[in-house]
């Protein structure tokens, strides 16, 4: 029996990484007859804790520039033939909301999610997301490194 996944996850960030996990989901949603596709973006609050004035026009910003990038790729999905589509903006630490809150919070079953964008270096300071993710979840894992043609993209760094 072929595996059906009915509620996928897909975390976005404007990166060109998240980008290609998100063609990649409304591929797989629109083979699983039926899949809910939910688009997350998370508003990662540690970022404004060391500012001294913290602004909350800075968190509105931020949000409503999300609201514009999840609004096209709504679009987008539905202009793909996606109907079950819809997204959701959350605040914290972006590792625990994708791995354990939204999993829980909507069954979800798998997780689409970029690779990693970050270098060595940061990874080894503050940690991958996405590496995160893949450890801890409950639910199946796919990370995207390829296209829809399963080519590997050179990505603008």
């Amino acid at each position: 029996m072929t595996q059906q996944y009915k509620h996928i996850l897909v975390p976005v960030d404007g990166s060109q990484e998240a980008e290609l996990a998100f063609e990649k989901a409304v591929a797989v949603a629109r083979r699983n007859k039926g899949a809910e596709l939910h688009l997350v973006h998370i508003v990662d609050t540690r970022a404004f804790q060391n500012i001294s004035s913290f602004d909350t026009a800075m968190v509105e910003q931020v949000t409503e520039t999300a609201k514009t990038t999840l609004d096209k790729y709504i679009k987008e999905a539905k202009d793909k033939g996606l109907e079950n589509v819809d997204y959701s903006i959350e605040y914290g630490a972006p590792k625990v909301v994708i791995a354990n809150d939204m999993p829980k919070q909507l069954h979800t079953d798998l997780i689409m999610i970029g690779a990693t964008g970050l270098n060595a270096v940061e990874r080894l300071l503050i940690g991958s997301v996405t590496e995160y993710v893949t450890r801890t979840a409950s639910c199946d894992v796919l990370v995207v490194r390829t296209d829809l043609d399963n080519q590997p993209v050179k990505l603008n760094k």
